[in-house]
């Protein structure tokens, strides 16, 4: 079975050179075939240099400065293998496809293919020695033997001070020296929230330690995995949902402090941060960046990221919602005359944004359907504003539902979309009389919820 060769290439940021670097290799398995070193900017990989090896497998790929951070070298016919490139020349080797990748040259790649060899058994018996202490101290069985009790706390600080040392050694102006460490950090949030909570604080306050103006987080290929991990991680270790929001909330403080100067920065960070608490449903806090960037005087947003924080403002819960005018496509529902939203009576009024092409949609909206007669009793009436483009797929998704659904055949420049700032379906805003925003339902059953907690009468 093929797999890919993937080779990470790290440089030092701090050395200058003014002549192209080298990573050679030997791969005598490997005749005649293409391998690709890649570099990272920010959150994609691009292409550096691409050779061909010769037929004794003989490779030598070239970077330049601008490409110094983590680097993968990718080839298809073997496992993935990781190696470190400061501003030396590197040379990495194998006799078999099966065999170990040799590193005879390269200090930080030689240092750091050590660690990559001896952590993961320290990690291991570290895990070992954890468990025996917990027994020891835990089993009445055990915890009256003091001997093994102590042997195992000293075991225990022997390995964690082998690990220290380790990374004492290297120099500070090292990539190794950050790198080590940070790639750590982000592949531990998963244990540490399931498994070691007594670490969630001093871990907590490690990832709001990262540095998001360091130039080597950029160009590390770690970006993506701080911010997603980050978030994760406070999702899943705070407790209730108000502390989670918290928590969430000061993590954004700290991040968009450090960038307030670099624009470029800001801007990135803050449309991925942004993009992935909507996608974890984390509108609270969604919310709270959105106007924290609107408010920001220091830095100018980028004028499609600030269209879509502006919905945030426009549309938070509280504000009054604009009226939708219905077009000349439009399906009423039975006993329903109106010609535009404010038209309808209801105390209260479900819009919802939705299209045919939209495959959460086809699950959704069926759900929301049903729902519609006993919610319509409780004063709860529904609108569906379509953002499909030619009228046979508009009819052929609203056909058979009871609820208004209406359409201007534009998409996502709906003159309705265009007014409440929508950008995914579906999207759904629960108004009252008024057309005040009481709510901005994350999911039917997140609707449902507030439903019968508001509106059904108690048993």
């Amino acid at each position: 079975m093929k797999s890919k060769l993937i080779v990470l290439l790290t440089f030092s940021v701090l050395g200058h050179v003014a002549f192209a670097q080298q990573v050679t290799g030997h791969f005598p398995f490997m005749p005649n075939e293409t391998i690709k070193l890649k570099g990272f900017q920010d959150f994609d990989a691009y292409t550096i240099d691409s050779t061909q090896t010769d037929e004794e497998g003989r490779f030598t790929l070239s970077f330049n400065q601008v490409d110094y951070g983590v680097g993968r070298i990718s080839s298809e016919n073997m496992k993935p293998f990781i190696v470190i490139l400061a501003d030396e020349n590197v040379h990495i080797s194998a006799n078999a496809l099966d065999e170990n990748v040799d590193v005879n040259e390269g200090k930080q790649n030689m240092a750091y293919t050590t660690y990559a060899k001896e952590q993961p058994l320290r990690d291991q018996a570290l895990s070992a020695w954890n468990f025996l202490e917990n027994k020891y101290n835990t089993e009445d069985l055990f915890s009256s033997i003091r001997r093994p009790k102590r042997a195992i706390v000293r075991e225990i600080k022997r390995i964690k001070n082998e690990e220290a040392e380790f990374l004492d050694g290297l120099t500070d102006d090292t990539f190794i020296r950050w790198y080590i460490p940070m790639r750590k950090l982000l592949s531990s949030v998963s244990r540490v929230a399931q498994y070691e909570i007594e670490n969630i604080p001093e871990t907590r306050d490690a990832l709001r330690a990262i540095d998001y103006s360091d130039d080597r987080l950029y160009k590390s290929g770690l970006l993506r995995e701080a911010i997603e991990n980050h978030v994760w991680f406070i999702e899943n270790s705070s407790g209730p949902l108000d502390t989670v929001f918290a928590d969430l909330n000061t993590s954004i403080d700290i991040m968009l402090e450090q960038l307030v100067f670099d624009e470029r920065k800001y801007n990135m960070v803050t449309d991925f941060l942004f993009n992935v608490l909507e996608k974890r449903s984390l509108f609270t806090s969604a919310e709270y960046l959105a106007l924290k960037v609107l408010n920001e005087q220091s830095c100018t947003v980028d004028g499609n990221l600030a269209n879509q924080l502006e919905g945030y403002r426009k549309m938070k819960t509280g504000n009054t919602a604009p009226d939708i005018t219905f077009t000349q496509y439009t399906y009423h529902a039975e006993g329903v005359e109106a010609n535009k939203l404010s038209d309808i009576g209801a105390d209260y009024k479900l819009v919802i944004f939705a299209a045919s092409w939209c495959g959460h949609c086809t699950k959704e909206i069926p759900r929301l359907a049903k729902f519609y007669d006993e919610w319509k009793a409780l004063g709860v009436e529904m609108v569906m504003v379509s953002l499909d483009e030619n009228v046979q797929d508009f009819v052929t998704f609203v056909g058979g539902l009871p609820f208004t659904s209406t359409t201007d055949l534009k998409k996502w420049d709906a003159q309705a979309a265009q007014d409440y700032y929508v950008f995914g379906t579906p999207t759904m805003f629960l108004l009252n009389n008024a057309q005040e925003i009481l709510l901005k339902p994350k999911s039917v059953d997140h609707l449902k919820s507030w439903i019968d907690w508001r509106l059904k009468p108690s048993e």
